[in-house]
C-alpha cells in the first residue's frame, strides 16, 4: 500500500493462504480498507490474482498495463489501460507507468503482454517496479525518487530472466538513488513442491539485498518490512 497526499494505493495484490501451487507462509494481511486505485504491474497470476481483487471494493479502480484487459474483462471494474509512458491522476496524485523488463503474458501460451512499473508522484515520488531486470536506463525512466519498492527474489529456489536478486536489485539501486528502499517480492509465497524444510529461510533474499545495497548504495536507507509493518517515507 502506498499512502501520499490523503491517496491510498494497492499494489499487485494476491491476498490467498494458496495461489495454484503457491501456499503462503506468512499471516494474510488484514482487509486493506478504501483504496483509490489498485495499481497491476502485468498479468502473471501472482501479481493478476482475479479472487483477490474480488474480495476488494468493486468500485475500486484499476490501472493495468496493456494486454492485460483480457484477463479483467469479467472485474466489472473500470480499468484504464496504460503503456509506458501514459499517466494517470487518481485522486490528486499523478500515476506513472514506466518501462519494466519483464514478460508479462497471462501464461506460456499467452499472447504476449506488457509489464510496467509505476511512479506515483505527488508530495514525494514513489517507484514500484513490479517485476522487472534490471536494464540501461532504468533511472532515466523513474526521475529523482524519495523511495523505491525493489523486487529481489520471487517464489521459487531460483529465478528466470526478467528478475533481479538481491545483486541485481542493489546495482539497480544504485542507479536510481532514492533516499529510501524497501525490498519487496520475496519471502511470501514457495511452491508447494519445497516444502518448508527444503527452502531457505525467507529472511535471506532481503539481508543479502541490504548487504549488496550497503556496498553498492551506502547512501540509500533499507527498510526491511514483514507483512503488515510499514516504512514513512522520507521527509513525512
Amino acid at each position: 500500500m502506498i499512502e501520499m497526499s490523503g491517496a491510498r494505493l494497492l499494489t499487485d495484490p494476491v491476498l490467498r493462504s494458496r495461489v495454484a501451487h503457491l501456499r503462503r507462509h506468512v499471516a494474510l494481511p488484514p482487509d486493506p480498507g478504501r483504496c483509490d486505485a489498485i495499481l497491476i504491474s502485468h498479468a502473471h497470476r501472482d501479481h493478476l490474482d482475479l479472487p483477490s481483487l474480488r474480495g476488494l471494493d468493486p468500485h475500486t479502480p484499476l490501472i493495468a498495463p496493456r494486454g492485460a484487459l483480457r484477463a479483467l474483462r469479467r472485474s466489472g471494474r473500470e480499468v484504464h489501460e496504460v503503456a509506458a509512458g501514459d499517466a494517470v491522476e487518481i485522486a490528486g496524485v499523478r500515476v506513472l507507468a514506466v518501462r519494466a523488463d519483464h514478460d508479462g503474458r497471462r501464461s506460456p501460451i499467452s499472447r504476449r503482454a506488457a509489464s510496467v512499473g509505476y511512479v506515483v508522484a505527488a508530495s514525494r515520488r514513489v517507484y514500484f517496479a513490479g517485476d522487472t531486470d534490471l536494464f540501461a536506463g532504468m533511472h532515466v525512466h523513474t526521475g529523482t525518487l524519495d523511495a523505491a519498492l525493489l523486487p529481489i527474489w520471487g517464489w521459487g529456489s531460483r529465478i528466470g530472466a526478467g528478475h533481479m536478486d538481491p545483486e541485481r536489485a542493489a546495482r539497480a539501486l544504485a542507479l536510481l538513488r532514492p533516499a529510501l528502499a524497501v525490498p519487496i517480492h520475496w519471502g511470501t509465497y514457495r511452491p508447494l513442491s519445497l516444502g518448508r524444510s527444503r527452502a531457505a529461510p525467507a529472511s535471506d533474499p532481503a539481508q543479502a539485498f541490504a548487504a549488496h545495497a550497503a556496498r553498492l548504495a551506502p547512501q540509500v536507507r533499507v527498510e526491511v518490512l514483514r507483512p503488515g509493518e510499514c516504512a514513512t517515507l522520507p521527509g513525512a
